[in-house]
């Protein structure tokens, strides 16, 4: 319990998956990030899955609903919009409920393109978006060693997970859990 508000930071945790089919004529950004490569994702916004599972996350954690709640594909407004944006609000809900992210971290699973070159610029990139350091954010990839929609090389998948802390009033019987 915090001795100057009163409150007790409750720690939370939520969990993020998204993927997207390749698609020609798209750039590939992941992470906020640029990939060359042949095809891009395909979706409404930038199509950018590893923002995507990461915002999902950090939404699940405070029990919020998803992306596609708060950003629908139905919304001409993020046609295009660059997901790191998408971050930065998701960081502003986080925010106005009073919580605080401590880490995310997130894996990649593709085939193709190799990642590993990127990965440092994606870990400044969401770091940015989210108002934390990079050394709070983890991104690993990975393959799915030929099988499935990924290992045919047909998209990318992305799984996630984030911790927060959020403040609760104490209770007459202590700090709620």
């Amino acid at each position: 319990m915090s001795e100057s508000t009163g409150l007790a930071w409750v720690p939370l945790s939520g969990i993020g998956y998204d993927v997207h089919a390749f698609a020609e004529g798209r750039a590939l950004v992941l992470g906020g990030v640029t990939i060359p490569f042949h095809k891009g994702l395909d979706g409404h916004s930038d199509a950018d899955v590893l923002c995507h599972a990461i915002a999902d996350a950090i939404l699940g954690a405070i029990g919020e609903q998803d992306i596609g709640h708060h950003f629908p594909n139905t919304d001409a407004s993020y046609r295009g919009i660059s997901s790191i944006e998408l971050l930065r609000r998701v960081g502003a809900i986080l925010a106005k409920r009073g919580a605080r992210l401590m880490n995310v971290d997130s894996t990649l699973i593709a085939e193709a393109p190799k990642v590993g070159p990127h990965v440092a610029a994606m870990r400044e990139n969401i770091s940015k978006a989210l108002g934390i350091t990079p050394d709070r954010v983890g991104v690993k990839a990975t393959t799915n060693e030929r099988m499935g929609f990924v290992g045919r090389e047909e998209g990318i998948a992305a799984f996630a997970v984030a911790s927060v802390i959020i403040p609760t009033p104490p209770t007459a019987s202590g700090p709620s859990a």
